[in-house]
């Protein structure tokens, strides 16, 4: 047994002190364990931190969906803060961070499900930690009310079309019309079980059921808004995962670009911002996924009181936007996946876009493209960091870049 001082928590949540790894150990405790390649097993808190509370979900200690329930959120929010500055120091930069917005408990819209058959049916949930094994949630305190309704509906899925050696993907997202279903994994589909899926679909009064891509039932379209503009996305679309978060993001955005004329959104998905920015402004929206590029369209074509809106599908990471088509345009918004968009920022940067609003889901791209953007001769804003994925390490963030020498480039 041995005994370790706790100094800092982790990207991933777990403490660090004299060399070695603490899962669910707060900085400044005294805790005991056994050590085994360098990690601390069997955790016992001798002295606890201020910060520890009870973790609110009775699944905490199995489940891997949640990292730090036993942190305070005050504290929380400081740990997701400094992640971000860590990342960006790692650059030789530094920012202010306007805020932590945090998304409610209960508030998440949209979920991978594991699920699994079993020798007395089936299991759906979340994976453990470190481990296949799937912990059933039914308490869950991340999960919109609506998606733990998802999870009797992923076991009945699993038993009717899943393999007792592999396990489905059900991407359940919550929608104004019902649950959207799109499962990834199962079996063949063949016509017993397409008209069984149609069964489970309809009992549980589904807007849209999708298997491995293939449409087996559609009650209702699964309609979602973004500003002004009803959009039906296609199957497991990227969606942001709280409707507060995706709040934040679009506000902070918004402010950003102020006044802009005509804007490029970057990685558009469906349209999360170039909607609500086409209110005030042209915008023109590029993303690589044809489907999302036309449900963009569609939605945006059958609202009011909007300006043009553009689309164009293509692969930004093999065909950035290059200078000539970028100087259209006197802002951008761009929001890349977790690799960032190292070509694209290159070509903004090299363009001088006046103002750039770019949104991250990883701090570490960010930073990287920071830099980029900040030796180009742009100024970076404050820092709003968005924690849409409650209690666990994933943090999301968006600022704002302007040239250092146009007023106002900036602005907060």
């Amino acid at each position: 047994m041995r005994e370790v001082r706790i100094e800092r928590l982790g990207h991933l949540g777990d403490g660090f002190g004299e060399g070695m790894i603490a899962p669910g150990a707060l900085p400044g405790e005294l805790v005991a364990g056994e050590e085994r390649d360098g990690r601390l097993e069997g955790l016992r808190v001798l002295e606890p931190a201020a910060e520890r509370v009870t973790p609110p979900c009775p699944h905490f200690r199995r489940c891997g969906g949640c990292a730090v329930q036993h942190l305070r959120d005050d504290a929380v929010a400081e740990w997701k803060a400094g992640i971000v500055r860590q990342a960006l120091a790692g650059q030789g930069l530094d920012a202010r961070i306007a805020s932590v917005e945090t998304s409610p408990p209960r508030s998440r819209r949209r979920a991978v499900l594991a699920a699994r058959r079993t020798k007395k049916g089936a299991l759906a949930g979340f994976h453990a930690r470190a481990s296949a094994e799937i912990v059933a949630v039914p308490e869950c305190r991340v999960l919109h009310p609506d998606l733990i309704g998802a999870l009797p509906v992923a076991e009945a899925l699993a038993e009717a079309g899943g393999s007792r050696k592999g396990e489905l993907d059900v991407a359940a997202t919550r929608t104004e019309a019902g649950l959207d279903v799109a499962v990834t994994g199962g079996k063949l589909l063949d016509r017993a079980l397409r008209t069984r899926l149609a069964e489970i679909a309809g009992g549980a009064d589904l807007a849209r059921l999708t298997w491995d891509g293939e449409p087996v039932a559609m009650a209702r379209p699964p309609l979602l808004h973004f500003g002004r503009a009803a959009v039906v996305p296609p199957p497991g679309a990227f969606l942001q995962a709280t409707a507060e978060g995706e709040a934040a993001l679009v506000a902070r955005v918004r402010a950003i670009l102020a006044g802009a004329g005509r804007i490029v959104d970057l990685f558009a998905g469906c349209g999360t911002f170039a909607l609500p920015l086409a209110e005030a402004a042209e915008v023109h929206a590029v993303e690589g996924a044809p489907a999302m590029t036309a449900a963009l369209d569609a939605g945006w074509r059958q609202a009011e009181g909007l300006k043009q809106v553009t689309t164009e599908a293509r692969d930004l990471f093999r065909r950035p936007l290059e200078g000539e088509e970028l100087s259209r345009y006197d802002a951008a918004v761009i929001d890349p996946p977790r690799q960032g968009a190292a070509a694209q920022i290159a070509r903004l940067a090299a363009a001088g876009v006046p103002r750039i609003a770019h949104v991250s889901c990883n701090p570490a791209t960010f930073a990287r493209d920071a830099a980029t953007l900040i030796a180009a001769g742009y100024r970076m804003g404050p820092v709003t960091v968005v924690d849409q994925f409650r209690w666990s390490p994933h943090v999301e963030l968006v600022a704002g870049f302007g040239l250092a020498h146009m007023p106002g480039g900036e602005r907060e």
